[in-house]
């Protein structure tokens, strides 16, 4: 189990000395993420949490998950940004992007909270008519908007078709482990929900392996505990000197294109069940270094569907971009393309070869394209689509994102512009405290 990193395709954009310069910066990203973990400073306790996580909670977790496996046939997910994406992008990337359609046992499991479109909501809620329901909701104060407007949709819901004493074991709560008036946690004690904790030092985006992802995962059938081993595998590797560390080297090669002029990085993969290990990637970074008017701007691709939208616009558009693309050794299935008596679709020469082949020379002949098309590409690779591979790869990307955060000169820790927004709705709403 390891992530292997190819310059192949990006070492013409960039000189050994640009590289070596820059070595210093990324040891000195990596000291900070060090120093802050030892001082206590920033929230930082995704750091050593796949070694010192808590195994009593670890443990009522996966009963959950198993009480909710036999007692349901839709699992409602409420939470929004890092309280949905980690745990969506484990469960596709484990279980593939049709995991309901294939399901043998266990329930449906469907995300709510992620935006304030009443269609969406609407259309979840009949899907759950008729059905045994439990759902999860994840805040840590509670209030905030999307969330809070669905988990009293299907609060009420349960409460109707269960009663209230019913509903209270089919709703599960992922919040702040301190009880404080008005808050997630002080409703949960009231009313006898089992919870979960969303640790204090530990960011939403950086927190799929804990609670708050785990019961999710867990939930789909996922092995949770191989999760926490890749990422436990992960730690270890990545402890390691510059020349030997992947880590730092993706954190400085980031770096390094971005003071050469590139503003966006687009991350690519050619599995779609990486669809939401990208939208997990983009709010990672995005939020992480987008401050202080700096920051790559993240943006994702399925290739090859997206060679077909934006293809164009890769190889030939603006030039401010490169690739970092996810691939993997092997894939979770062989699937040869059969033999036909005719050759009206030009297949002939393709009979009898696995997708898998068709599908690293569609990487390779996009990566040539792109690099001679001037889009420089970084190729990162895993072994398999599996819980030890996505423990590892989260890890790696936590990491990667600290110590590039650091070089760039930004907290990644924070993110003050996120609010900005929700003062000009809530104004516009005409909530309490909130002028025109």
């Amino acid at each position: 189990m390891a992530i292997k990193l190819s310059t192949e395709f990006a070492e013409p954009f960039y000189t050994q000395a640009e590289y070596d310069a820059l070595i210093p910066d990324a040891k000195r990203g990596m000291e900070e993420v060090l120093t802050h973990f030892e001082k206590g400073e920033d929230p930082l306790g995704w750091f050593s949490l796949p070694e010192d996580y808590d195994r009593a909670e670890f443990a009522r977790i996966e009963e959950a998950a198993k009480k909710i496996r036999e007692t349901c046939q839709v699992f409602v997910v409420i939470g929004i940004g890092g309280s949905y994406l980690g745990a969506r992008a484990a469960i596709e990337f484990c279980q593939g992007p049709f995991h309901n359609q294939l399901r043998k046992d266990g329930p449906e499991i469907y995300f709510a909270g992620t935006s304030v479109d009443g269609d969406a909501l609407t259309e979840l809620v009949r899907l759950c008519e008729g059905r045994d329901v439990c759902i999860n909701v994840i805040s840590k104060s509670g209030t905030t908007t999307e969330p809070a407007i669905a988990f009293r949709v299907f609060r009420e819901m349960l409460e109707k078709k269960y009663g209230e004493e019913g509903a209270k074991d089919r709703i599960f709560v992922t919040t702040d482990k301190n009880v404080k008036p008005g808050t997630l946690k002080e409703l949960a004690v009231k009313e006898g929900y089992e919870s979960f904790v969303v640790p204090g030092n530990i960011g939403g985006r950086y927190s799929v392996l804990t609670a708050v992802g785990l019961l999710p995962i867990a939930v789909s059938g996922a092995d949770i505990r191989a999760m926490m081993g890749g990422a436990a595998a992960a730690r270890r590797a990545f402890r390691g000197e510059f020349e030997e560390n992947v880590c730092m080297q993706y954190a400085l090669l980031r770096n390094l294109f971005y003071r050469k002029g590139k503003k966006f990085e687009l991350y690519a993969s050619y599995t779609p069940a990486m669809e939401l290990t990208g939208e997990w990637l983009k709010q990672l970074y995005g939020e992480s270094e987008g401050k202080d008017g700096k920051g790559l701007f993240p943006v994702s691709a399925i290739y090859s569907r997206d060679l077909h939208s934006l293809g164009q616009y890769v190889q030939e558009g603006e030039r401010t971009m490169f690739e970092t693309i996810l691939l993997f050794d092997k894939p979770r299935y062989t699937f040869d393309i059969p033999k036909a008596d005719t050759d009206v679709d030009g297949l002939r020469y393709l009979e009898g070869r696995d997708m898998a082949f068709v599908n690293q020379n569609a990487f390779r002949g996009t990566a040539l394209a792109h690099r001679d098309g001037g889009v420089p590409g970084l190729v990162l690779t895993l072994d398999r689509e599996d819980e030890e591979n996505f423990g590892y790869m989260v890890y790696f990307f936590e990491l990667a994102c600290a110590v590039s955060g650091y070089m760039l000169g930004v907290d990644p820790f924070n993110q003050p512009g996120v609010e900005a927004y929700k003062k000009n709705m809530f104004r516009l709403l005409g909530k309490p405290g909130y002028t025109n």
